[in-house]
């Protein structure tokens, strides 16, 4: 808590100082970087907008800001303060680091990685540099290029989690080598034991290769020197182990950052694990005020309603209404649907580089595109985002007007968020997830097994939460996959697939919509 009545004497002293020279861009740039670490980016930004409007705003001013819109998911805006960072500051590396940085999280890791050249031409050769030009390269499929540059950045700050993480993440989906991807982590752990930076990326790992319990055990030897971001991690890992365990956790990060919403999800998490449907309905309920858009608050509130045996439950997972399946008209160019599908999933296939799934997606046993498949020139894919947009739009029609989380968002438009392409192997499926950045999200099959004509093998399913809850709560809808058709539904509803047999890939794509 003195750590939190630090950061209110900080911001106070800053608006002092602020107030008593209005005009002063070194004080807001402060508390501008001070407000967006706490979660308080829209406040940034607003502080920032006049100084950023002035034709001689510098570095440090247009740099403030845009971090402040990139917090809020406002990458174009960002974007385009950043480069006018870099030409108010022409020799700087920073300001192309920082370029690059937003690049890539845009996916044009061909410019990220241009910006990264730049930088390091600028005289830069900063670790976080290399992490940069890493995922770029990564991104580009350049796999060996990327595991230098993580190595690299590594060589020059050995104990550099966010490096060390990304490396073993590579080495795991190129080879699917859970002893090999563990050796960078469990290296720099012998150096670094009380690092909880690090027993997190080590944690992550071992999760998403199916060792839940080893990945809790990673974090609990951290024991009492756990930082609340590794609280969070171990209470979500300890719910479907030891619920009241996780509880512990949650209640500990949560002395710390009660405000935070990781910190408030994890608790959430915990309570529904408990069964505890009342404290679980008022910490989603609370999320939910604190930030309306956010996915995992409303999914969390439905499972919490849905455990209650509450009929609001049915307004927020209203299957007949939300949730949508059409085939996709032949786009034009092809001669039939199968025509255009046997192209796309050509032109998908040669994006699908690695052996097995990343870490952090609901994938399992199967590979994910690095790239946004909007970003590729390819024909068939190209075609692809026009053939669907006709039953996007029917979709979205047919919702009607409502004051509902799904509805009161609906603008006279829509645009794409992320886009990507899942393969996976028999035996595979998606884990129960909702989408976080995402308004209604999609399923679209280009290829599949025969093993979906069986009993729901490789169905997509909705309404099994990917938490634990007591009692076990299971699915309540499933979608029966074909070639060509476009499944849509609300970012917020959990989701995921049957495993599937035989001996043949199931390849789809996905992507997330925005009101637009």
């Amino acid at each position: 808590m003195a750590s939190d009545a630090a950061l209110v004497a900080e911001e106070a002293r800053l608006r002092g100082a602020l107030a008593a020279t209005p005009d002063s861009p070194r004080d807001a740039v402060a508390l501008a970087d001070l407000l967006t670490a706490a979660e308080r980016a829209d406040e940034a930004a607003s502080l920032m907008s006049p100084f950023t409007a002035r034709s001689d705003a510098d570095i440090h001013v247009l740099t403030a800001h845009a971090g402040a819109l990139k917090a809020l998911g406002r990458m174009d805006e960002a974007l385009a303060l950043y480069e006018r960072a870099r030409e108010a500051a022409p020799r700087s590396g920073v300001a192309e680091h920082n370029l690059a940085g937003a690049l890539g999280d845009m996916q044009r890791f061909a410019e990220a990685e241009a910006a990264v050249r730049r930088a390091f031409a600028k005289g830069l050769d900063a670790p976080q540099t290399w992490l940069v030009v890493g995922r770029a390269r990564q991104g580009l499929g350049a796999l060996d290029a990327a595991e230098r540059s993580f190595r690299e950045a590594i060589n020059r700050k050995p104990d550099y989690a966010d490096a060390i993480g990304d490396l073993a993440q590579l080495i795991w989906m190129r080879t699917a080598d859970l002893a090999l991807a563990c050796q960078p982590l469990d290296e720099a752990l012998r150096r670094w034991p009380g690092s909880s930076a690090l027993r997190l990326k080590k944690a992550w790992l071992l999760e998403y290769a199916g060792d839940v319990a080893g990945a809790y055990e990673a974090l609990a030897a951290g024991g009492e020197s756990l930082e609340w971001p590794a609280q969070v991690r171990a209470a979500q890992l300890a719910s479907g182990l030891d619920p009241a365990l996780a509880l512990q956790h949650a209640r500990r990060a949560s002395d710390v950052a009660p405000d935070h919403a990781l910190v408030m999800a994890s608790l959430c998490q915990a309570q529904l694990a408990m069964g505890d449907a009342g404290a679980a309905e008022r910490t989603a309920a609370a999320m939910h005020a604190r930030w309306p858009n956010d996915q995992h608050a409303l999914a969390f509130l439905a499972t919490a309603w849905r455990l209650a045996g509450e009929a609001r439950y049915g307004e927020l997972y209203d299957y007949e209404r939300f949730v949508g399946a059409q085939v996709v008209e032949t786009p034009s160019g092809w001669t039939s649907l199968d025509a255009f599908l046997g192209d796309l999933a050509v032109a998908i296939e040669r994006l699908h580089i690695f052996e097995t799934h990343p870490l952090g997606q609901s994938v399992r046993h199967g590979s994910q595109t690095e790239q946004s498949l909007r970003l590729s020139e390819d024909p068939a894919i190209r075609a692809f985002f026009a053939a669907v947009d006709a039953v996007i739009r029917r979709h979205i029609a047919g919702l009607g007007a409502g004051e509902d989380p799904l509805r009161r968002r609906i603008a006279s438009g829509y645009r794409f968020g992320e886009a990507w392409s899942v393969r996976l192997r028999p035996r595979g499926f998606h884990a129960n997830h909702v989408h976080q950045k995402g308004w209604l999200s999609s399923a679209f099959y280009v290829r599949l097994p025969a093993a979906i004509a069986h009993e729901r093998e490789g169905w997509l399913k909705f309404g099994e939460p990917g938490v634990a809850t007591q009692p076990a709560l299971g699915p309540e809808h499933f979608i029966k996959p074909e070639p060509g058709l476009l499944a849509l539904f609300p970012s917020y509803m959990w989701h995921g697939t049957q495993p599937f047999g035989g001996d043949e890939a199931r390849l789809s794509i996905a992507f997330d919509l925005l009101p637009a």
